[in-house]
């Protein structure tokens, strides 16, 4: 009988020692579909950032399914899974890109195949690997976004995909799961009937109302609203001062009152997609100031120059009645793009960097007393030479932190991306947006402004508690330049020009929604920390400890098996 007794009580531990790696379980509870029609879903799940995660595709197609994690978006360095229910069963294997050609298979397969389904015309395939993989083929999952990228073919014949691919950057350990409610109330700000010119870029901006709501309300979802994805870049919707009292639809920056309206309610860019704040925050919008006007600028990017397109882009704005703990505010900091400065990247540069700086010890003559902002989210912005973007966090002139960081910029994938951890900045505390440029393929000086083929450096910083400055932005004073360096295609005069720029004092623009922007002197760049890089945890170690702690265990539960017996 205690035989019996002790049998049942060990063979839980019998069972892990001897049963290997199990099926998959239904423990993916995060979901994402990765591309815009809905044919192909991700799901995911996993228990600790230091385990194992486990991945479910479900793709529209009785073909090979392909996924991957990469860089930039590109399928250059991607580390990429593909697999499929072929005639003779199923294939599965692990692969990583060198170029924009079928993928090398890996020396070591770290992928694990959990299952293979195909079925009414769908293919289902379900797979696992650790979270941190030492395989130098491998892409490291870390708490930051990382870029999805998927392709899948019409048969199980491993070829070119054509146009059957996509990509989609999503943060697979910290994830926010958006809510799904078909009676969700929504406003739309949208423009009408834009007849885009056959410019290379174009703002439109159209200056309206969008709410007739009485009391406070939030909003927690934003999502695109795009009629001509071709050709539109971003959108950014502007709350105005009180000043601006008259609708209108017209070009941007024309002279107009509303191109006063700076304090962002919402923004987009290319390559993004939906996105929910957290359960807690909203963005406020009605009550008292329910008759303020809103400004939608939409910036059209027409490289082909193509004639008679007609656009009612937009955004729509979800909104609940139900208020959350927080007010969230947008801050955009980084360099002034508007006013003419003199200032131009020069050509044929591999790493050319820009600067901007917000200075928050001036935001006391705004709000008092300045509370401690939350930032969680933040959404990087350059135009085609951007290929970094690193926004540092100081305190007390040292560097604490990054507020954002994307080394593998891509300009055609452009979305607001949760942070792995709420960063507080205190008053007092600066952020520095450092960009990095390549010229390598232009002949002429690049300048800072508007369009497409000139250059920008924002970060827009999702924060809370929502205060009433809404852009903390500056430039070199480039007056105090004796020489100019920029037209100069020599590197070694690129670093010269590059560091006189950065040592230059730094004019702030600081604003809030209902006064003009105050202007302080005399900031300083600030030398900005080397990025962190993953820290591989070799397995070895880690299997050798457990491998002795499962012979450990199994000789004693052995001997006390064969003791009792």
């Amino acid at each position: 009988m205690f035989t019996l007794l002790l049998l049942r009580l060990l063979s839980p531990v019998l069972l892990a020692w001897t049963g290997g790696t199990s099926a998959a379980d239904d423990g993916m509870p995060f979901m994402e579909y990765l591309d815009p029609n809905h044919l192909v879903c991700l799901k995911w799940g996993f228990d600790n950032a230091q385990g194992e995660i486990t991945f479910e595709l479900a793709v529209n197609s009785t073909g090979w399914i392909g996924f991957g994690l990469s860089r930039s978006g590109e399928m250059y360095g991607a580390d990429i899974v593909i697999g499929g229910v072929g005639p003779n069963g199923n294939y599965f294997n692990d692969y990583h890109a060198i170029g924009e050609f079928m993928p090398s298979l890996d020396r070591e397969q770290s992928y694990t195949l959990l299952s293979m389904v195909e079925s009414d015309g769908q293919t289902i395939m379900t797979f696992r690997r650790a979270i941190q993989s030492c395989d130098e083929e491998d892409y490291h999952i870390t708490a930051k976004p990382i870029k999805l990228i998927y392709a899948y073919g019409t048969s199980d014949d491993i070829k070119y995909h054509g146009p059957r691919r996509g990509t989609k950057e999503v943060n697979l350990l910290n994830y926010m799961p958006r809510t799904s409610n078909s009676s969700a109330k929504y406003l739309s700000a949208k423009v009408t009937n834009v007849s885009v010119p056959s410019n290379k870029t174009y703002y439109h901006c159209k200056v309206m109302k969008i709410s007739d709501l009485s009391t406070k309300h939030h909003i927690y979802q934003i999502e695109p609203d795009i009629e001509n994805p071709d050709v539109v870049h971003h959108m950014l919707l502007y709350h105005c001062p009180p000043t601006v009292t008259e609708p209108y639809e017209n070009q941007c920056y024309m002279g107009d009152k509303g191109d006063k309206c700076f304090g962002v309610l919402a923004a987009w860019g290319t390559g993004g997609g939906v996105y929910e704040l957290p359960e807690n925050a909203g963005i406020p919008i009605g009550g008292p100031d329910n008759d303020i006007l809103y400004r939608l600028e939409i910036h059209y990017n027409n490289p082909q120059q193509k004639a008679g397109i007609i656009d009612n882009s937009g955004l729509k704005l979800y909104y609940t009645d139900q208020l959350r703990k927080h007010n969230v505010g947008i801050l955009n900091t980084g360099m002034l793009p508007i006013l003419p400065v003199a200032y131009t990247i020069p050509p044929n540069a591999a790493e050319f960097h820009s600067y901007g700086l917000c200075n928050t010890s001036y935001f006391s003559q705004f709000v008092s007393p300045m509370p401690d902002l939350q930032v969680f989210a933040v959404l990087l912005h350059t135009h085609l030479a951007g290929r970094k973007i690193r926004v540092g966090h100081f305190r007390n002139g040292k560097q604490i932190d990054f507020l954002g960081l994307d080394e593998n910029y891509n300009f055609e994938m452009q979305q607001t991306v949760t942070l792995g951890s709420i960063k507080t900045v205190m008053q007092g505390d600066e952020i520095i947006v450092e960009c990095t440029y390549d010229t390598k393929d232009r002949t002429g000086p690049t300048k800072i402004g508007l369009s497409t083929y000139d250059e920008m450096c924002l970060a827009f910083l999702y924060y809370y508690p929502a205060i009433s400055v809404t852009s903390c932005l500056s430039q070199p004073n480039t007056t105090l330049l004796s020489t100019t360096y920029n037209q100069s295609p020599d590197p070694e005069e690129h670093a010269v020009y590059e560091e006189m720029l950065k040592n230059l004092p730094q004019v702030q623009y600081i604003s809030d929604a209902k006064r003009t922007p105050s202007v302080y002197i005399n900031g300083f760049i600030r030398e900005m920390m080397a990025s962190p890089t993953v820290e591989c945890q070799h397995e070895n170690a880690a299997k050798s400890l457990c491998s002795s702690w499962i012979a450990n265990i199994g000789g004693v539960i052995l001997s006390l098996l064969w003791m009792i017996v």
